[in-house]
């Protein structure tokens, strides 16, 4: 066999590639086009045809990016309350209620312990409160008054004074001082003068209001302990 003894062949040719030209590019399209396809009109108009259409496509693509970009203006939406809503609030607005009621009903109690408090409020009716039935006098005065004991029980004996409250409060510069029966700390002053008064003498009940009394009708000095030179507490009468 006859060899060859020529110049040694490319590296391409010796594995047995025959190609005659290198592996073309992606979009040869759009690339300048060799000189052997001049010679084709139609194949060069198709060609510069689609690379035009590509281009336009690829500027299209770039303006709609642009305008995904852009701020886009939000708007709020406006919803109704729903039935569930309004359902699920109505346990706490119940709850709000209750506790409402609660501290007005606290509030009052605390009012009625201040005015029950003063003995003007407790003791003092002048002048004298016209009730129709005389005999009702007590029952009438009691539950105006709200007179009770602090656990809410009847008063046995209660007194109402019927004299003049600037009278009452001269009572505290008496110089008839003595010493109180149940105080002996604290010094009692009584009036220089005798006070009408009405006695209430419970006879019926236990718990307030459910209090029945009778009543009478007595003259008598007063005995009362001062606070600032103010009568502060009532505690009884002298015959």
């Amino acid at each position: 066999m006859r060899t060859h003894s020529g110049p040694a062949l490319p590296d391409s040719l010796a594995e047995g590639n025959f190609s005659s030209s290198p592996a073309a590019p992606k979009h040869t399209l759009c690339r300048p086009l060799p000189f052997s396809t001049l010679a084709l009109p139609t194949f060069n108009r198709l060609s510069i045809s689609y690379c035009q259409g590509t281009a336009r496509h690829k500027r299209f693509s770039q303006i709609h990016d642009q305008k995904a970009m852009l701020p886009v203006r939000t708007t709020r939406k406006v919803t109704a309350v729903k039935a569930k809503d309004v359902k699920s609030l109505l346990p706490l607005m119940i709850i709000m209620v209750i506790i409402f009621l609660v501290l007005l009903f606290w509030e009052n109690e605390v009012n009625d312990e201040v005015v029950t408090s003063t003995l003007e409020h407790l003791h003092v009716d002048y002048p004298q409160n016209d009730v129709p039935v005389p005999a009702r006098y007590c029952n009438h005065m009691i539950i105006q008054r709200v007179i009770r004991e602090p656990d809410h029980t009847c008063k046995k004996e209660h007194v109402f004074i019927h004299e003049r409250p600037r009278k009452i409060n001269g009572i505290c510069t008496s110089p008839k001082k003595v010493a109180c029966q149940n105080l002996s700390a604290i010094f009692c002053f009584q009036s220089e003068t005798k006070f009408k008064m009405t006695v209430c003498q419970l006879t019926e009940g236990t718990r307030y209001p459910a209090c029945r009394y009778h009543y009478f009708t007595t003259e008598g000095f007063v005995l009362v302990t001062c606070d600032d030179l103010r009568p502060d507490t009532f505690l009884g009468y002298v015959k």
